[in-house]
C-alpha cells in the first residue's frame, strides 16, 4: 500500500502543481494524458471493482433478512373427519420473515483475507499504470523534440549541400571546375532532399504518437535548453535494485496476487469445515393443509451444516487453487527477474548516456571545424569536391548523433526512476524545468 500512497496521487498532485500556462510543456501534456488515457481509466475501474470484494466477503458474516409469501388455489376432498364428507376448492396463503446470522464460517473468514489481497494487487496495478503513463508521455514528448531537431538538421544539410552544388556550378562556368564535381554535388543534394522529406514524415509520426496519448491535437512543444548531463543518483546499481525489490508496483502487484492465490487455496480447503448459523423465523399460514386452517408461529434455531461428499467437487477446487497458487508464485519470480534486469539496464543506460552525450558534443564540434577547413581547402584547390562532400556528410551525421545522445540522456533519467518504481510528480517537474518556457 506504500507504493499506492506514493504513486497514485501523481495525477491529482499534477493538477495542484501544474502552473496555469499555455505552452505545451511536459506537465501540461501529461495532464491531458491523465484525463484521457484508457489504460489508466481501466486500472482505476479495476481498483473500484476489487474494493467491492471486501464487503462482498464480509456479507457472509452480516445478518441476512428475508421475506417470503405465497398464494395458492387448492381443490380437495376430505372424509372420515367428524363424520363429514367435504369436497371443495379453496385458497391458501402464507408469508414469513426469516433472520439468519452466521456464528462460524471458516471459508468466509479466508475470503475476507483474500479480498484484501485482491485490493492491494489492484492498487499496485493502478500505481504501475500511472507511472508507466508518465514514462510513455515523457518518451513520446522527447521523441517529438528529437524528430523536430533531426528535421532541422536535415534542412541544414539540404542548404549546405545546395550551397556546395552552386559553388561547383559557378566554378564550372568560370572554367576552374568539372562536370563530375557538379554531378556528384547534385547527387548528394538530391539525397539530402529525400532525407528531409523522411525527417518531416518522422516528425509527423512522432506527434501522432504523442497525440494518441493525449487524445487531442497539440500545439508547439516547449524545446530543451542547455542542461548539465546527470548520471544515476545514487551512483550504485545495487541500491537501485534493492529499492525496486521493495517498492516496484509490478513486484507489489505480483506479491499481492500470490498472496491472494494462497488465500484462495485456504478458502477452498475450508469448504469442508462445518458452518454454524443462528436463525429466527416468524411465519403465518392460512388454508394449508385444510381450508380455514390458520397457523402462526415463531422460532429460533441453531443450525449446523457440514458437507460429507460433494461428488469430488471440493477436492477438485482445492487442487485447482493450489495449481493457480504455484503459477502465481512462479509469476512473482519472473516479475522480480524482469524488474531487476530493467533496473540494471536502465542504470547502465543512464550512466553511459552522460559519456555519450559529452563525446557526441565534442564530435559535432570537431566535425564543424573540419568542415570549415575542408571548405577553405576546396576553395584554394588543396581539397577535392569528394573531400568536401564527405566532410559535410560527417558533420551532419555528427549533429544527428548529438541529438540522439541529447534526448537519450533526458529520457534515460525518467526510465531509471520508472524501472525502480520511483517515478513521481517531482521527477516530471525536474525534467519539465529543462524546457524553455
Amino acid at each position: 500500500m506504500s507504493a499506492l500512497r506514493r504513486a497514485v496521487p501523481l495525477g491529482f498532485a499534477l493538477l495542484l502543481a501544474s502552473p496555469a500556462i499555455f505552452a505545451e510543456d511536459l506537465l501540461s501534456v501529461y495532464q491531458q494524458a491523465v484525463q484521457s488515457d484508457p489504460r489508466l481509466a481501466e486500472a482505476r475501474a479495476n481498483l473500484q471493482a476489487a474494493e467491492q470484494n471486501k464487503p462482498l466477503a464480509r456479507s457472509a458474516y452480516l445478518p441476512h433478512l428475508g421475506l417470503g409469501a405465497s398464494v395458492g388455489f387448492n381443490s380437495g376432498s376430505f372424509s372420515g373427519f367428524a363424520g363429514l364428507n367435504i369436497s371443495k376448492a379453496y385458497l391458501s396463503n402464507s408469508y414469513s420473515v426469516s433472520l439468519t446470522q452466521a456464528v462460524f464460517n471458516g471459508a468466509a473468514l479466508s475470503a475476507m483475507k483474500e479480498a484484501g489481497s485482491q485490493i492491494q494487487a489492484a492498487a499496485a496495478g493502478l500505481a504501475y499504470t500511472e507511472q508507466d503513463l508518465a514514462l510513455r508521455v515523457a518518451k513520446a514528448y522527447f521523441a517529438v523534440l528529437e524528430a523536430q531537431a533531426q528535421q532541422a538538421i536535415a534542412g541544414k544539410q539540404t542548404k549546405l549541400l545546395e550551397s556546395i552544388y552552386k559553388q561547383t556550378q559557378a566554378q564550372l562556368q568560370i572554367g576552374t571546375g568539372d562536370i563530375i564535381s557538379v554531378r556528384e554535388a547534385r547527387a548528394r543534394l538530391d539525397a539530402a532532399k529525400a532525407d528531409l522529406i523522411q525527417a518531416e514524415n518522422a516528425t509527423q509520426i512522432a506527434r501522432q504518437r504523442l497525440e494518441r496519448l493525449t487524445h487531442q491535437p497539440l500545439g508547439p512543444l516547449a524545446p530543451l535548453h542547455e542542461f548539465q548531463a546527470l548520471g544515476p543518483q545514487p551512483d550504485n546499481m545495487q541500491d537501485w535494485v534493492a529499492t525496486a525489490m521493495k517498492s516496484s508496483p509490478q513486484i507489489l502487484q505480483a506479491e499481492a496476487q500470490t498472496q491472494s492465490a494462497q488465500d484462495a487455496v485456504e478458502v477452498q480447503r475450508r469448504a469442508r469445515w462445518p458452518k454454524l448459523d443462528l436463525q429466527g423465523i416468524a411465519q403465518h399460514v392460512h388454508g394449508n393443509p385444510f381450508p380455514g386452517f390458520t397457523e402462526n408461529q415463531a422460532g429460533v434455531s441453531l443450525n449446523l451444516s457440514m458437507p460429507l461428499f460433494e461428488g469430488g467437487q471440493i477436492s477438485s477446487q482445492v487442487q485447482k487453487a493450489e495449481a493457480q497458487s504455484m503459477a502465481s508464485s512462479d509469476h512473482l519470480g519472473s516479475v522480480r527477474d524482469a524488474v531487476k534486469l530493467d533496473v540494471e539496464s536502465a542504470f547502465l543506460d543512464l550512466q553511459n548516456s552522460v559519456a555519450q552525450l559529452q563525446a557526441a558534443k565534442e564530435s559535432a564540434q570537431s566535425a564543424k571545424v573540419s568542415l570549415e577547413g575542408t571548405r577553405k581547402g576546396y576553395e584554394v584547390g588543396t581539397r577535392s569536391i569528394i573531400d568536401l562532400l564527405q566532410t559535410a556528410t560527417d558533420y551532419i551525421r555528427a549533429e544527428q548523433q548529438y541529438n540522439v545522445a541529447l534526448y537519450r540522456q533526458v529520457t534515460a533519467r525518467v526510465a531509471l526512476k520508472a524501472a525502480a518504481g520511483q517515478l513521481n510528480i517531482g521527477d516530471l517537474t525536474s525534467i519539465n524545468a529543462l524546457l524553455q518556457p
